[in-house]
């Protein structure tokens, strides 16, 4: 049965499922392809007729990657991919809290449509508005082009989080046609998505869009500095052979993936010797970047600075973040002490940390193979005290501020790469049975199925008022300095002070600057 709801630009069909009701494929911004590419979006034109909004948009170009998680898919891609799609419990005018999902894949992977099950259980049983967003990827959304081309192609870097801010202020102007509140608007994304939910929280441009920030796996302090970027556009410069902007601007959306290619060695960032990767490019060339403009400076310090002032933030990683990676690689599943000093030579007082992580994993009887200690310093360094500083610093200028570890383990590899990267995301969705391949990953039967409604339960706490505190969890403290009160959330969900404390401070003698990207 479908189902009409007015937008700005004019009605879209979608269709009436069981229990909700949903809308693809619906364009915030005219596609940035031919003489916009690399320009920040530009609003859609009106239609007359009614607009299908029954099947998902083209994604952002993308090359094909190895080792994805369960759910995603690289069906479909094109430059023209500026689409987002709406699940509505009902169209009304309730006003329900509205959570905007922003997908991760290392800014070179990924869109709006993955994971997402054809009727979305967190929609039901939270009572709230999904909203969910493609935006560019890659060299066509996080590539600085403006000062390499005299300023004739624009390109500051950031061209993938203004696609962001596009969608973030359709949701502004039309989710009330969706019965959504637009004053009550939480955005929230894992590991990549979770680092553009860090820069949103440092970017002008961002204010006033949304009002609740849940950051997954991901924090405010990824972005390349304004030399890096600078660095990397000449790279990708030597690769085409070109600097003139027409010749750029006529390369098709092939030839922009295979520049992406060059530019990383021909090694595809699934592929775990990426960790062997060129300094000068990290191993995620394509990310936001320090243009001065639209990110200011890293976003950690536009946090400090009261950035986000008033905004609740709900911030967390899991326990087990690169077992996925580490144990994927036999060399690095078999590294040594020596090997990971190499690998980790860039790491201030990499010896003090294999030591210090070695005696603390001892303590709690776990795993201490130098692999072992590598992911677990890696888990720390990239995701878990980034997210711990995000939320001491937001401290200051918010009352409502909490941290989280997911501990919830993955069945895949006999179990040995416990709460690892993403394992959460499937029960947050409800799409962690949908596939026999799904399962194996992140678990089937009545335990994760308790885990699936718990995390949806304690996520649309959050939304709905900015504590998550309701019966899977009970009353939550907000996160301190004092306390450290965290939510551990697995098998049991409880709440716990200052959980792998001593881990923690083995990096206080490290800037912000040395937190994030590997």
């Amino acid at each position: 049965m479908s189902a009409v709801a007015n937008t700005t630009k004019g009605k879209i069909e979608g269709k009436k499922l069981l229990h909700q009701f949903a809308f693809k494929g619906i364009p915030y911004a005219t596609a940035p392809v031919g003489p916009l590419r690399w320009h920040p979006p530009v609003p859609h034109e009106a239609w007359s007729d009614v607009r299908p909004a029954l099947e998902y948009g083209s994604s952002s170009m993308q090359f094909s990657f190895e080792n994805m998680l369960p759910g995603y898919t690289q069906d479909s891609t094109s430059e023209d991919c500026l689409f987002l799609n709406v699940w509505t419990p009902k169209l009304d005018g309730a006003r329900r809290p509205v959570m905007v999902w922003i997908h991760g894949g290392g800014f070179m992977y990924g869109s709006g449509k993955d994971l997402m099950p054809a009727e979305q259980s967190l929609v039901n049983r939270g009572d709230i508005v999904l909203v969910s967003m493609n935006y560019r990827l890659g060299s066509l959304g996080f590539l600085r082009l403006d000062q390499a081309t005299g300023g004739e192609i624009p390109a500051c870097g950031n061209e993938g989080l203004l696609d962001q801010i596009a969608a973030l202020q359709w949701v502004q102007d039309n989710i009330e046609n969706f019965g959504g509140d637009p004053n009550n608007v939480t955005i929230f994304g894992e590991s990549a998505g979770g680092m553009a939910v860090g820069a949103l929280l440092g970017m002008p441009e961002a204010k006033g869009l949304f009002h609740r920030a849940i950051a997954q796996s991901g924090s405010a302090h990824t972005a390349n500095t304004n030399e890096q970027s600078l660095t990397i556009a000449e790279k990708v410069l030597e690769h085409a052979e070109t600097r003139d902007p027409k010749a750029l601007m006529a390369l098709t959306s092939q030839e922009c993936l295979d520049l992406e290619f060059k530019l990383m060695g021909g090694i595809p960032m699934s592929d775990a010797s990426a960790f062997e990767h060129d300094p000068e490019i990290g191993t995620m060339p394509f990310q936001p970047c320090i243009d001065g403009t639209v990110l200011p400076e890293l976003p950690i310090r536009s946090v400090s600075k009261g950035s986000a002032t008033g905004i609740s933030v709900l911030v967390g990683s899991t326990l087990d973040e690169n077992k996925a990676f580490v144990y994927a690689e036999p060399s690095i599943a078999e590294a040594t002490d020596e090997s990971i000093r190499t690998l980790c030579a860039h790491i201030l007082d990499i010896d003090g940390l294999i030591t210090g992580y070695r005696t603390y994993l001892s303590k709690r009887e776990a795993y201490q193979a130098p692999a072992d200690i590598f992911a677990q310093i890696g888990t720390d360094r990239q995701f878990r005290i980034p997210g711990i500083r995000l939320a001491e610093t937001q401290l200051a200028y918010s009352p409502n501020v909490y941290n989280y570890i997911i501990t919830w383990p993955s069945p895949a590899m006999d179990g040995t790469m416990g709460a690892t990267h993403g394992i959460e995301l499937g029960p947050l969705f409800g799409s962690a049975e949908d596939t026999q391949e799904s399962a194996d990953f992140f678990g089937s039967g009545p335990e994760m199925k308790l885990f699936s409604e718990s995390i949806q339960d304690i996520w649309a706490a959050f939304a709905r008022t900015g504590d998550p505190s309701c019966d899977a969890i009970g009353d939550c403290p907000a996160y301190s300095q004092e306390n450290r009160a965290t939510l551990i959330l697995g098998q049991r969900c409880v709440i716990e002070n200052a959980p792998f404390d001593e881990e923690r401070a083995l990096w206080d003698q490290h800037s912000d600057e040395d937190m994030g990207d590997a």
